[in-house]
């Protein structure tokens, strides 16, 4: 298509009425020249006029930097850099942060350093980490902790991540509550099934004579309400993780997460059945014995959370849990085991260590389970 013949209108700075110079290079001195009063001027590639001498904004100042290689000059604006890239705004952040963390670092050692002089210690080698929130020291000599001590009994096997959090969480909260305790990992080392069963069995003929009641303590449950009660139970089992309570389970013959019994109750109802190997079904058969015992079972009251009375740490996608049925173990998980339980447990204490998690004492029992696979052949999965 050929462009159209007709003239189009003349423009300002097409007809003479404006005066055209080149626009000044930003990298060059402006060129002051005089501007007839009433007549405005334009720049080539602009479409407004500058403005007049004296109004708007001042003209910038200007500086001429050393010479280059090759010999010109370039004159910059005052106040801002020759090159600017983003690579430059990067590194300045990267030190920027970089220096935040030593400045945390420096400032969180010195605060190290002032409670050791308090102490009258000395600091020796490298700046450690903050020093975690301070436990009661010899409680064990404070009347005011009561008579009572509790054997916390955990069944574990490679649930690291959970038990990092578990232990120091569970000292603090027993602590601040004036419960004497000691805690107890009782990690399953054999290759059998996971048996939780068998371990608070075996947790519970292992645990000091000095304690004179258990906590049947999942790993992955954490209590957040400072009401719930901890105490010696002495009128029966006390379920802490209630069905009213707990993030999962609402059945009301659910006894499982968190269970407080006397040595004495526990012996009543000959611990619980060796018989569960796998995930599941042994919380249900401890009721049983529990009412087959003629024992009164009670839970919490007055608790306003709710479901957030407890922290829920396990992830399902994470660790998936062995809910396999093997063999005949459909039919045998719903029947009650009379004969099996803290009598017949067949274990052996392959190592015994005292640790300290985040400043929070244990004891950690390496247990290799027994397990006769012509009464449970599903004890493995072959």
């Amino acid at each position: 298509m050929l462009p159209s013949r007709r003239k189009a209108a003349q423009l300002p700075w097409e007809d003479g009425r404006w005066d055209m110079i080149p626009c000044p290079s930003p990298w060059s001195p402006p060129r002051p020249q005089k501007e007839p009063r009433g007549q405005g001027r334009i720049c080539r590639g602009s479409s407004l006029p500058r403005p007049f001498p004296g109004l708007g904004s001042a003209p910038p100042q200007w500086k001429a930097p050393s010479q280059d290689n090759g010999g010109s000059r370039l004159l910059l604006p005052v106040g801002l850099p020759r090159k600017c890239s983003f690579f430059h705004l990067f590194i300045a952040c990267l030190l920027l942060g970089f220096l935040s963390l030593l400045w945390l670092q420096l400032s969180c050692s010195g605060d190290m350093a002032r409670v050791a002089r308090a102490q009258g210690q000395e600091t020796l080698g490298p700046p450690r980490a903050c020093l975690p929130e301070p436990l009661p020291e010899h409680w064990e000599e404070d009347p005011s902790w009561g008579p009572h001590r509790l054997a916390v009994l955990v069944p574990f096997r490679e649930r690291f991540e959970e038990l990092l959090v578990f232990v120091p969480h569970m000292h603090r909260f027993l602590s601040r509550k004036k419960i004497q305790h000691h805690i107890y990992v009782l990690n399953q080392v054999d290759h059998f099934r996971f048996n939780r069963a068998a371990l608070i069995n075996v947790g519970f003929l292992e645990s000091s004579n000095s304690t004179d009641y258990i906590a049947m303590h999942d790993v992955d449950l954490l209590p957040l309400n400072e009401e719930l009660d901890y105490g010696f139970p002495e009128a029966g089992p006390f379920h802490v993780a209630s069905p009213e309570l707990h993030p999962l389970y609402h059945y009301k013959t659910y006894v499982g997460g968190i269970l407080l019994l006397s040595k004495q109750h526990y012996q009543l109802c000959n611990g619980m059945s060796n018989r569960f190997w796998g995930w599941g079904r042994e919380d249900d058969e401890f009721y049983r014995r529990i009412k087959g015992a003629g024992l009164q079972l009670f839970r919490p009251s007055g608790i306003t959370t709710g479901y957030k009375t407890f922290q829920h740490l396990h992830d399902p996608a994470w660790r998936k849990r062995d809910q396999k049925r093997i063999a005949a173990q459909k039919q045998e998980q719903f029947k009650v085991d009379r004969e099996g339980g803290l009598s017949t447990v067949r274990y052996h204490v392959d190592s015994r260590t005292a640790l300290s998690v985040g400043g929070a004492p244990c004891t950690v029992l390496n247990i290799m389970l027994d397990c006769d696979q012509a009464a449970t052949p599903w004890c493995t999965f072959g």
